[in-house]
């Protein structure tokens, strides 16, 4: 697979997290160490403490009180699997994080949006990462809506991803949150002529891959081919675009839609009915399909070799020509990207071999930073999503309803 990472113009946390608030929680300043010991010495009431101590400074009145207790819970949800410690008390929590993306500052929503996935992720595929989702998804659709700060959107649109990957139980559920990712990449005219609004780059290229993210779960379906040609026609203007997070993320959210055929008219069958039309509109589009393609590939093909003017990122150009040149070897030849991640030991490994599957690896691993390998090892979710077998009668976080979050079918309208 691919040997660069995928760009996610995301705000980091540490970029967002003023030191001077961890002060603020005199009370739970060493708590994260009191976790570890905790845990180490295997006492669950001690632990049970401690995130107590992080869930009660929430009602907390002073603001920064509430975000240096934001920041312990989710270092906490990155240095440990807390599935059996907020699997009673998840609507509790949830309710308090979702409180903060409501009224709180920049700041505060998004670190209240990332312990809302982690949440999600730490108690894998059921019922309480469904509550999840229904619960969250319309305040993280008006922070989207109300066209906030960008450090809020692009908070808003990661954790808008996760909660509904982990959290979905129809495929129209998917296609609500997918139609509100859509809604911020390309917005349509208002009422009055001229108040489109655009996002800026940084929103738009999270925007992009939150979108890409929850497409892999697709997989294939009979839909109105006809459906795609606007979104994947504005997606190839993207590639243009003079943002290079924008260019690449499109260029994943492209490569995908080759990969799942949705360039591919005369793949379908009974594709007469499914386009909607007759003999000569199917003709039409599928000419109009594989213009498409050819300036999909045209564009591509000027990206793997685009040369490096006076103080470009060489790194980031690097990347941006990896990444192009993989997606040609896959459109013109088939080449699929391969990737492997040493989880533990020698054995164990965690292998991709689409981009479904890539996308994944890379958008998960954005999410979760520095918790991603602990979550790997110990997560029944990621162990199912990449069919990473263990050694194990029971992962921490179980599912018992398995559900293929590689792909799955739905209907969009767009």
């Amino acid at each position: 697979m691919g040997k660069s990472k995928k760009s996610k113009a995301r705000g980091g946390r540490d970029d967002l997290l003023d030191s001077s608030d961890a002060d603020s929680v005199s009370s739970s300043s060493t708590a994260l160490s009191d976790l570890s010991i905790s845990y180490a010495t295997e006492h669950v009431n001690s632990q049970e403490f401690v995130l107590d101590k992080y869930i009660d400074a929430l009602y907390e009145k002073r603001g920064s009180t509430r975000e240096a207790a934001l920041g312990k819970l989710v270092d906490a949800f990155e240095s440990f699997m807390l599935h059996g410690l907020v699997e009673d008390k998840y609507a509790t929590l949830m309710s308090q994080l979702n409180n903060s993306v409501k009224r709180g500052s920049t700041k505060e929503v998004f670190l209240a949006s990332h312990s809302i996935g982690l949440l999600a992720i730490t108690l894998g595929v059921g019922s309480s990462s469904h509550e999840i989702m229904e619960e969250s998804h319309p305040q993280l659709c008006r922070v989207l809506q109300a066209w906030s700060d960008a450090s809020k959107m692009i908070s808003a649109l990661d954790c808008l991803a996760v909660i509904t990957f982990v959290g979905a139980s129809d495929l129209a559920e998917t296609e609500l949150s997918l139609k509100a990712m859509w809604d911020v990449i390309h917005p349509k005219s208002g009422s009055n002529v001229g108040t489109v609004r655009k996002p800026r780059p940084p929103v738009l290229a999270a925007a992009v891959s939150a979108w890409t993210f929850l497409l892999t779960t697709i997989g294939s379906w009979r839909i109105n081919t006809n459906i795609w040609k606007e979104p994947i026609a504005f997606l190839s203007t993207l590639l243009e675009a003079d943002d290079r997070a924008v260019r690449m993320a499109a260029g994943e959210a492209l490569v995908l839609c080759f990969e799942l055929n949705l360039l591919d008219v005369s793949s379908r069958e009974d594709d007469g009915v499914n386009t909607g039309g007759t003999a000569g509109s199917k003709n039409k589009l599928f000419l109009d399909m594989q213009a498409l393609k050819a300036k999909i590939s045209g564009l591509a093909t000027n990206l793997s070799a685009e040369a490096g003017g006076q103080g470009a990122d060489k790194k980031k150009l690097t990347d941006q020509r990896d990444l192009f040149q993989r997606i040609l070897d896959f459109v013109k030849y088939g080449d699929c990207p391969e990737e492997s991640i040493k989880i533990a030991g020698k054995r164990d490994v965690l292998r991709v071999s689409s981009w479904s599957e890539l996308i994944q690896l890379n958008f998960l691993k954005g999410f979760l930073g520095k918790g991603f390998l602990k979550h790997v090892q110990e997560n029944g979710l990621l162990q199912d999503i990449f069919d990473i077998k263990v050694d194990k009668t029971e992962t921490l976080s179980s599912t018992n309803k398995v559900i293929n979050r590689r792909h799955r079918c739905c209907k969009l309208q767009w």
